[in-house]
């Protein structure tokens, strides 16, 4: 008895996983959020927060890379393989943002720390919300849902358009939420305010890449079976 597993299914399930991780991180943002903007604590739940959605920022980039990286022997999707400056923004503001939430944490100047990694974390959603568009709406992904049903189709292109429209739009209200926190208006609740839209976003995106990409792992009725072999 042999069993072959292919690369790209692998692939999708790492970016799945990686999805669901991440709305798992953006829960878990809104939720600081909302108990700092509660009067719990608030300076210890901003930097709390900030160091769990740069970590969710990390994990959003490496499961959009390791799908990018299928991309790569497609000379038909060479020009999405490119489209890195995204995935590098977020692997950059993610680990900014866990460095600067563990410095604020141990009381080095929390709201001035905190208010510049929100600055960050909007900046890398604004950025990365076209790799994400590319992503969801690549060539190659699209011939892999060509068995589905038009209307399975439709609902994954809405959900593709609806995320990263919700992620540019928060990235915006999140870096101008950011710098009206550093200049000292209401800082902490800004912060607040901020990585709980920002958490909103990336659960949205997270919710969106995980669900699109476990549609795509699911066998058609019409396709034969090509990632196991049992003899």
């Amino acid at each position: 008895m042999s069993v072959a597993y292919g690369s790209s299914s692998v692939s999708h399930e790492t970016t799945a996983y990686g999805g669901f991780a991440d709305a798992l991180g953006g829960v878990a943002t809104i939720v600081l959020a909302i108990v700092g903007l509660a009067g719990v604590r608030a300076e210890g739940m901003a930097s709390i927060a900030t160091i769990v959605f740069g970590a969710a920022l990390l994990i959003q980039g490496g499961a959009m890379l390791s799908e990018f990286a299928q991309f790569e022997t497609s000379a038909a999707d060479a020009s999405i393989a490119m489209s890195g400056g995204g995935i590098s923004a977020l692997f950059l503001v993610g680990i900014a943002g866990v460095v600067l939430g563990v410095l604020a944490l141990i009381g080095v100047f929390p709201p001035v720390l905190t208010g510049v990694a929100v600055i960050a974390f909007g900046a890398a959603l604004l950025v990365s919300s076209s790799a994400v568009w590319r992503l969801l709406t690549s060539p190659a992904i699209a011939m892999r849902f060509q068995s589905s049903t038009p209307i399975v189709r439709v609902v994954a292109t809405e959900m593709a358009a609806g995320s990263t429209a919700v992620q540019a739009m928060a990235g915006l209200a999140v870096t101008v939420l950011g710098i009206l926190a550093v200049c000292g208006l209401y800082a902490q609740n800004l912060t607040l305010a901020a990585l709980l839209v920002a958490g909103a976003a990336i659960l949205l995106t997270g919710s969106a890449l995980s669900g699109t990409m476990i549609g795509f792992m699911r066998p058609s009725t019409g396709s034969t079976a090509t990632a196991a072999r049992v003899d």
